[in-house]
């Protein structure tokens, strides 16, 4: 379990599958993500005292964890939303070779 430490998903909301894209594309990249899979979901939240039932969709980006400030930061630049979903999620265990195609994907600035 310890080669899968550093590793994580981002989860992120957007309110429609070209804001999704168009954060999916610049995080791969700017190599800050190996990889984002995109889902459609419906949300249910309470947003300024009122009750929302949403169509949106759901970024599940594949990173280094390392890289999360840089991310969170890229993330905040193209998002549309005022107070953005931007939550990291250790990977606990993974396949050797998927987490080695991370390492090989992302890139940390030194």
């Amino acid at each position: 379990m310890d080669s899968s430490v550093g590793y994580g998903v981002v989860l992120v909301t957007t309110a429609s599958i070209e804001e999704a894209e168009a954060i999916a594309n610049a995080l791969v990249e700017a190599q800050l993500a190996a990889c984002v899979s995109l889902l459609p979901i419906h949300s249910i939240y309470i947003w300024q005292g009122k009750l929302h039932k949403e169509q949106e969709w759901q970024l599940l980006i594949k990173t280094d964890l390392a890289l999360f400030p840089t991310l969170e930061a890229k993330i905040r630049e193209l998002h549309s939303y005022e107070v953005s979903e931007i939550i990291a999620l250790p990977i606990v265990a993974g396949s050797q070779p998927y987490l080695e195609w991370i390492a090989e994907q992302v890139k940390i600035k030194e």
